[in-house]
């Protein structure tokens, strides 16, 4: 970019810090890796659950943490199969852990999913946060969290995370397909101006 040169130079000598460089490098030869030479070019060869598990070991992580959307609960219990089968320990914990009431944040009884007279908890994306940073992860995967919800988990997360799936309750948690059908005539809302 050129609009800021002091700065990407001032904050490119982070990677001169050698946790970090070697953590960057890590992420570089994962990415290599998930590329094969075939004839006329390169093709990629693997997904990134796979990409996650490579790259966990790669760094020599032993005990990995899953933060959830019990929407998602299926999935989480798959990936936990697939991690403890290639010898990680794993800690999950899901969005309703705790079983807040919304109350407790202020949602009235007209902003429940279910509607008025029903109990609903809160996600608590803090307490999953706060849940694997107690139990000390070498890292964090989100899967599913709500926009928000997914927020407010990486801005209390202080171990290394990535994300596997994000919420997309349309479009079966790959928001990316809005984007290739945004200029189809069905989609073609979404480029449309908004009037002031």
């Amino acid at each position: 970019m050129k609009l800021m040169p002091e700065l990407i130079e001032k904050v490119t000598t982070e990677y001169d810090r050698p946790e970090v460089r070697e953590f960057a490098r890590l992420a570089s030869v994962q990415e290599f890796e998930c590329y094969e030479q075939v004839p006329g070019g390169r093709r990629t060869k693997i997904p990134r659950v796979e990409e996650l598990i490579q790259f966990s070991h790669k760094c020599n992580y032993k005990k990995l943490g899953i933060a959830f959307c019990t929407g998602l609960a299926n999935e989480a219990r798959i990936l936990t199969d697939i991690l403890e089968n290639k010898g990680f320990e794993v800690v999950s914990v899901r969005c309703k852990v705790g079983a807040t009431p919304k109350e407790r944040i202020g949602i009235r009884e007209e902003e429940k999913i279910r509607g008025p007279g029903w109990l609903e908890s809160m996600c608590s994306p803090i307490v999953q946060a706060e849940i694997l940073n107690a139990v000390k992860v070498d890292m964090a995967i989100m899967l599913g969290l709500c926009i928000g919800h997914d927020t407010l988990f990486i801005k209390y997360c202080r171990v290394p995370l990535t994300v596997l799936a994000v919420k997309d309750r349309v479009f079966g948690h790959n928001p990316l397909a809005a984007l290739y059908l945004a200029n189809t005539s069905y989609y073609g809302r979404l480029m449309a101006k908004t009037e002031d």
